[in-house]
């Protein structure tokens, strides 16, 4: 039991991402549902094969971390696994379904034996429910209410328990990062126009980071919320005519990843608790 027991055998410190991969990566859901087959990411840069949380992950494990990338399938994140050691970085991929609260408690033990407590978690997951609604399906009254549970257990009950598993440990320590990856519909509520997800419950995930950070900075736990105000780079968004169009309207992951670790080496005299990454051809959702 005791050779098995630890992945992350060099002590390192501990980074775990939820939701590492992207549903816009070469094979992913929205990229089949927008391009119907998948797309060649060959010569793609490797930071921006997996969109937000294979950069991030790709990011905390050069700066030395182990990494735990978290995954509803193993196989999702065996690409970016490989990746991550090919760099010479060190990571290990967890299986986590947020919409079981069984799942998550399975992988949080099973992160605590194999890699030890979180020293930073960041909270990257995403849905595509709504998306593959027609337009004349638009409106509110035609949303499925399974539609809404699912996007309901992604942006509020998902990180509610996850934060359950972390935070404690954190407290205890006097020390932790958790961050939320967001977008800019959790700043207001917005039509949900056809071909977007059904976003505003990402409105609840801002108010949870707001409530955290209330009750855990005095604790010396780092909460905040990252509003990624635009279209993330990927193998699925670059296919897209109106990016091809417009290049400079994409934000690149990898930059993103360097203002996740920006927020994790503050200093805590001067900590930020929201941050907000708009492309500059285009003015800031408020």
């Amino acid at each position: 039991m005791s050779e098995h027991r630890k992945a992350n055998t060099k002590g390192r410190q501990v980074a775990v991402v939820i939701g590492a991969t992207s549903k816009w990566q070469s094979d992913g859901r929205n990229t089949l549902l927008a391009h119907g087959k998948t797309v060649d990411d060959s010569e793609l840069p490797v930071g921006v094969r997996w969109g937000v949380g294979g950069a991030i992950a790709q990011k905390f494990a050069q700066e030395g971390f182990f990494v735990v990338l978290t995954t509803r399938t193993e196989a999702n994140a065996a690409g970016l696994a490989a990746a991550i050691r090919e760099q010479g970085g060190d990571c290990m991929v967890v299986e986590l379904d947020l919409v079981s609260q069984d799942s998550i408690a399975a992988a949080f033990a099973t992160i605590r034996r194999e890699a030890g407590e979180p020293d930073i978690l960041v909270y990257n997951a995403g849905y595509l429910e709504g998306r593959d609604l027609p337009p004349e399906k638009e409106l509110l009254e035609h949303i499925p209410v399974e539609m809404f549970d699912t996007a309901h257990h992604i942006a509020g009950r998902g990180p509610f328990l996850v934060a359950k598993e972390v935070l404690p440990a954190m407290r205890k320590k006097g020390a932790g990062s958790f961050f939320f990856s967001n977008n800019s519909k959790s700043l207001r509520g917005t039509k949900r126009n056809t071909g977007e997800s059904l976003y505003y419950p990402r409105v609840m995930m801002r108010t949870l980071a707001q409530v955290l950070t209330e009750e855990y900075s005095e604790h010396g736990v780092h909460v905040a919320n990252v509003v990624i105000d635009g279209t993330i780079d990927s193998p699925g968004t670059r296919a897209l005519p109106r990016v091809q169009n417009r290049p400079d309207l994409v934000i690149n992951p990898v930059k993103i990843a360097e203002a996740f670790w920006y927020l994790h080496t503050q200093d805590r005299s001067c900590w930020t608790h929201e941050l907000q990454l708009t492309p500059f051809p285009t003015k800031p959702s408020h």
